[in-house]
């Protein structure tokens, strides 16, 4: 992609810090909620204007995705397009740093970077509400994306209700190396542990309010998803025995998994003696995103 008029995006990683699970709906989502936040770490989305809309995939996870037309990306840059009304095309490069199918929400982080991408390239007029309609009809996940800020998620994730910023502290994030799709987990899940828990619209004064929280919480799609891949199981039990580990959890619906740790020195020894034991796991050091992690760049 030339370096002419190119607009770069960031598509921070989505953590579920927790799920809780309602009762299957008549379209066939499941009623939820959801303490989101977001990582420092992500894909990347650049966009440049061109003759069509095309896509090409880049990064380190570049095998594990097809550009095919049911690409959530293309799908989101398509549907952009007719409703802004805009005639010229696109060139689409998407770096996948982010493990394919792996409870991050890559494939919505990635379809709402390309949203925010397109309004800054192309000037778009669409208000909040019109970008929010776009990011619903494409997947549940894709408006909470759109903003990449935490937030408390409800109804199939179309219901948003921003919080402050989380206090700060870093984050593990291991895969084992399993994609699980997020439909073949909602159909193994049994177990619901059902809606409305209080949330603090306030938000957490510091880590150890969040962390009283987080205990009082569930992710209901771990059991179904460890049922599928029990190297889940593995993930979080050696995650727990690490010193200075203070609360691990499955994010989304798998199968990476997410620790917060006492002192950063022990995070990085637990990620250091991971990987020496797991060759083919993914382990990231990561810290939550910035406010403005989110934001287009322009480059000329």
């Amino acid at each position: 992609m030339s370096t002419s008029e190119r607009v770069v995006v960031a598509a921070p990683a989505k953590i579920n810090f927790c799920l809780h699970a309602g009762t299957r709906r008549a379209d066939g989502y499941h009623d939820l909620e959801s303490l989101v936040a977001f990582a420092a770490i992500g894909d990347v989305i650049t966009v440049a204007r061109d003759d069509d809309i095309s896509m090409s995939v880049e990064g380190p996870f570049a095998a594990g995705l097809t550009s095919g037309e049911d690409n959530l990306v293309l799908r989101a840059a398509r549907l952009t397009t007719v409703k802004a009304k805009i005639e010229q095309g696109i060139r689409i490069c998407l770096t996948k740093n982010l493990p394919v199918a792996s409870g991050l929400g890559g494939g919505s982080a990635d379809a709402a970077a390309v949203l925010r991408a397109l309004v800054r390239l192309w000037h778009l007029d669409l208000s909040a509400s019109e970008l929010q309609e776009i990011a619903a009809s494409l997947g549940a996940d894709v408006p909470v994306c759109s903003d990449s800020l935490p937030a408390w998620m409800e109804g199939k994730g179309e219901r948003i209700t921003r919080l402050p910023a989380l206090p700060e502290f870093r984050l593990l994030l291991v895969n084992p190396g399993v994609a699980l799709p997020t439909g073949q987990v909602f159909a193994a899940l049994r177990d619901r542990r059902g809606l409305g828990f209080p949330y603090p619209k306030t938000g957490f004064k510091d880590v150890a309010a969040l962390l009283r929280f987080l205990q009082a919480t569930t992710n209901d799609l771990e059991v179904p998803a460890r049922a599928i891949a029990p190297v889940i199981g593995d993930v979080l039990g050696e995650m727990a025995d690490m010193p200075g580990a203070l609360f691990v959890r499955m994010s989304g619906s798998g199968a990476t998994c997410f620790g917060i740790f006492e002192r950063d020195y022990q995070l990085r020894k637990a990620a250091q003696l991971l990987a020496m034991r797991h060759r083919g796991w993914w382990i990231k050091e990561t810290a939550l995103a910035s406010e403005n992690a989110a934001m287009p760049a322009f480059i000329q």
